[in-house]
């Protein structure tokens, strides 16, 4: 057999049994009789069998067809259940939202996104996942989200993606670090040659500054501190010892209580963008959309 019989094929043979009729049976599905006549010829040809014997007085099945009859409703009944069952997990998944966001942005910003998104969508569940943005990049790839944010300056190909706000990184030390009393800018030999205390291998924090100073001609030497979250870096920093580099919506807290400073910088721009990034076959709609629409809209 070179093909699956056609569904509809299998409904007239059905309905043929329980009418006695092919026309009653063509017009149940809203066909023309020739058309379904067509089609279970078609059938007959396919399954290597008569299905049913055709007589002035109407339609029966044949002793053949009788067997095949009760096979073809078991296949259309499964069918059903395929598409219902289908449908359940399409409504479900339409309730409910799942996205991942990269440290930064899941800590600072979409907090604020979501709480929006809910008033407006008081029927719908969403979920946060949080890690860094090569992190957030490999669910993505894997299909097991939608959509998420990353803060990383560099984005695979096999991902779209757009700007929704923007971000700068500062550089930042205890009070006691002498840089704390410095007032001339920092420039970047003299911060790769610093005590610096950084974000792990896939952070979209960390990817910045290793742009930033590759652009300035100065690449980041092997790190003698990395930690795994923004909280363990500005706690190395308040410590006094090292210096950290980290977006300025994380550390707007301590500089305005002190524990932190700003040490200005000449010669690097750590400015960056904060994106939403969707596989492009799973364009966002609905929900995933609007979420998008809201993030913009706070920036």
């Amino acid at each position: 057999m070179s093909s699956r019989p056609d569904l509809t094929a299998l409904e007239i043979l059905v309905l043929v049994a329980e009418t006695g009729s092919l026309g009653a049976a063509a017009r149940r599905l809203g066909m023309a009789q020739p058309n379904a006549s067509r089609a279970l010829a078609r059938l007959e040809r396919q399954l290597g069998l008569s299905l049913v014997v055709r007589t002035p007085a109407g339609s029966r099945v044949t002793t053949e067809g009788e067997v095949v009859t009760a096979w073809a409703r078991e296949a259309l009944g499964a069918m059903d259940r395929m598409i219902l069952g289908a449908r359940s997990l399409a409504a479900e998944q339409a309730a409910h939202l799942t996205v991942a966001a990269s440290l930064t942005i899941a800590e600072y910003l979409a907090p604020r996104w979501l709480a929006r998104f809910r008033r407006a969508h008081t029927d719908l569940h969403v979920s946060l996942a949080v890690g860094n943005s090569g992190e957030v990049l490999e669910q993505l790839a894997a299909r097991k989200i939608p959509l998420g944010f990353v803060e990383t300056p560099a984005l695979p190909r096999s991902v779209a993606s757009t700007t929704v706000t923007r971000d700068e990184l500062v550089v930042v030390v205890g009070t006691t670090h002498p840089w704390a009393r410095r007032r001339t800018p920092v420039n970047p030999q003299e911060l790769v040659a610093a005590d610096l205390a950084l974000r792990e291998v896939g952070s979209g924090t960390r990817d910045t500054l290793v742009r930033a100073l590759e652009r300035a001609g100065t690449p980041l030497p092997e790190a003698r501190m990395e930690l795994a979250s923004t909280v363990a870096v500005k706690a190395a920093a308040i410590e006094g010892a090292a210096v950290a580099v980290l977006s300025e919506l994380a550390v707007t807290a301590e500089l305005s209580t002190g524990q932190l400073i700003s040490v200005p910088v000449q010669g690097l721009d750590l400015t960056r963008s904060l994106r939403a990034v969707w596989l492009p076959e799973r364009k966002p709609d609905g929900s995933a959309a609007e979420l998008i629409r809201i993030a913009k809209a706070s920036s």
